[in-house]
């Protein structure tokens, strides 16, 4: 059996998922990225994207709006600015579309529009 790389999903407000995987894709600035236990050490910026974690039968993917991760030969830490399980993007960009009806000043209208531009771009991807 291979070995497995332990990995850790950390956005500002939690821990997301901590688990032991034998190859997560990370949406690195270059391109997408395998990253599997015994790889070589780096440290990447992330892009907007999709991390796949697979480990036995279950796959996990993940949206994150960008961040940082840094992989050993044995871990690999993402630190994402924001991130939400696949299973929330819908109800996220419902919060975020409410959220955008609401704003009152084209500051917080330009944001929130970015926004929900970028996670209605990663929903293609889904």
């Amino acid at each position: 059996m291979a070995d497995k790389i332990a990995f850790d999903l950390v956005s500002p407000e939690q821990l997301l998922l901590s688990a032991e995987a034998d190859m997560v894709t990370i949406p690195g600035s270059e391109g997408d990225m395998g990253v599997m236990a015994g790889h070589t050490a780096v440290i990447t910026v992330l892009r907007p994207g999709v991390v796949t974690v697979a480990g036995g039968k279950e796959v996990q993917r993940f949206f994150v709006l960008g961040g940082f991760a840094e992989v050993t030969q044995t871990k690999l830490t993402v630190l994402a600015e924001e991130a939400i399980a696949a299973n929330d993007l819908e109800a996220h960009i419902t919060a975020v579309t409410e959220s955008l009806a609401k704003a009152t000043t084209d500051s917080e209208k330009s944001v929130r529009q970015a926004k929900l531009d970028m996670l209605t771009k990663l929903r293609a991807h889904a």
